[in-house]
């Protein structure tokens, strides 16, 4: 049997039968594991074939064209903006290593997907939604951990290294495989946690349901195929051992939704609002007209003049950098609707993105140039930038009233001395 494939005899120790699963791991895009995964599927004929891919993924493969649909407008009202960017980078990523193979990024898993149904074999997509997996990616960092999130994407989507087919064939290797894990948990460890960790679990129940459903559904021996991630083997085999000794629940009803902000989160969120108007009032009063309107002017200056910076550098339409400079004041003092938002939406409606825009969306977003040209790419640039610069100006301008209300309150004291 191939490195790539770990073949399982489980007992069940709630009722004692065997179950058989075979993992076999992949490289998403690798033309010996789209040739590995048909021929097994046509050599062995399993009672069901369990597939890496969430319901979503897996209509976009029977309708490819569904994505020419997307409304970039709802999108940022329904605050997707971030998760849209994240999921196009990656997918631009993988996509723009495949060309080095002749592949598309999750080639093997359509091919199980369209061997299984040739062949009338019941498929089971057993991943978490992707959208589940960015959100909780993303809110379970602290500020840190989302900067340094958002700047390995944005290094990843302009990085040209070129890969090769051998190095992408490495991947599967288990030395090669157990080093990226180590880097991606030293540099990220909750996203590795929600990345890999989580979706391991996912994966091992939802196999495992799979193989409970369709037991003894064949007169021979019923065997679960599964296709996943080469990365995901280790910890799918050891999440499987575990399921079937009874020592860990099949329920992942835990890490199927996005954890809800907590009180604590929602008081913090209106914290900085509260404080910064507070100390603009504390200047009015205690210093007088002269400092109080400084303070304001600071903040309408600072918050407005970066997120205007932002939008200036994602080349948005005239109107849109104004827009940035008015309402990112106004937006910074309310956490239920950002500058961004605003900004995106006001892009998209004046310059509204074409067709072409969506034919080569997955290929624009591979390249500084292609942000620029594309429509879509250019209102969620200038979402992000203009979003970073009201950011930077919210912190910075916050900071210069500390400065300043503190001078104020030494010279008090000293006077009073």
């Amino acid at each position: 049997m191939s490195q790539t494939q770990k073949q399982l005899e489980l007992q069940d120790a709630a009722d004692g039968s065997v179950r058989r699963i075979t993992l076999v791991g992949t490289a998403h895009i690798s033309k010996e594991s789209i040739d590995e995964v048909t021929a097994l599927i046509q050599e062995t004929s399993p009672a069901c074939v369990a597939i890496e891919l969430d319901e979503q993924r897996l209509e976009s493969i029977r309708n490819p064209d569904a994505w020419r649909k997307m409304d970039i407008i709802k999108v940022l009202r329904e605050k997707k903006g971030f998760l849209l960017l994240a999921n196009l980078v990656l997918a631009g990523f993988q996509r723009r290593m495949g060309k080095n193979v002749g592949v598309q990024p999750g080639d093997e898993m359509k091919a199980a997907y369209m061997c299984a149904q040739e062949r009338g074999i019941p498929t089971a997509m057993v991943d978490r939604p992707i959208q589940t997996t960015l959100r909780r990616a993303w809110s379970c960092n602290g500020l840190w951990g989302k900067c340094k999130l958002l700047a390995t994407l944005l290094s990843s989507a302009f990085d040209k290294e070129a890969v090769s087919g051998e190095q992408i064939e490495n991947l599967k290797n288990k030395s090669e495989m157990d080093g990226m894990m180590a880097e991606i948990a030293d540099y990220l460890p909750v996203v590795k946690s929600v990345l890999i960790d989580e979706r391991d679990r996912y994966l091992a129940s939802h196999i495992w349901q799979a193989a409970k459903a369709h037991d003894g559904t064949t007169d021979a021996p019923a065997t679960t195929l599964a296709v996943l991630g080469a990365g995901h083997l280790p910890g799918v085999e050891r999440h499987l051992a575990q399921l079937a000794a009874g020592t860990e629940n099949a329920d992942t009803s835990d890490i199927e939704t996005v954890p809800a902000s907590g009180i604590g989160a929602r008081l913090v969120g209106w914290l900085i609002p509260v404080l910064i108007v507070a100390l603009i009032a504390f200047g009015f009063y205690y210093g007088g007209r002269n400092v109080g309107a400084k303070m304001a002017l600071d903040w309408v200056l600072w918050n407005g003049m970066l997120a205007a910076v932002g939008a200036v550098l994602a080349a948005a339409h005239p109107v849109v950098m104004l827009a940035a400079f008015v309402g990112a004041p106004i937006t910074s003092l309310c956490p239920l609707v950002g500058v961004g938002m605003l900004t995106g939406i006001l892009q998209a409606v004046l310059c509204k993105p074409k067709v072409a825009d969506m034919e080569t969306l997955q290929d624009d977003v591979a390249s500084v140039r292609g942000f620029y040209k594309n429509r879509i790419l250019r209102v969620l640039l200038v979402f992000l930038l203009s979003s970073l610069g009201s950011s930077a100006g919210t912190f910075i301008a916050g900071a210069s009233f500390v400065g300043k209300i503190s001078a104020f309150v030494r010279g008090l004291f000293s006077a009073g001395q």
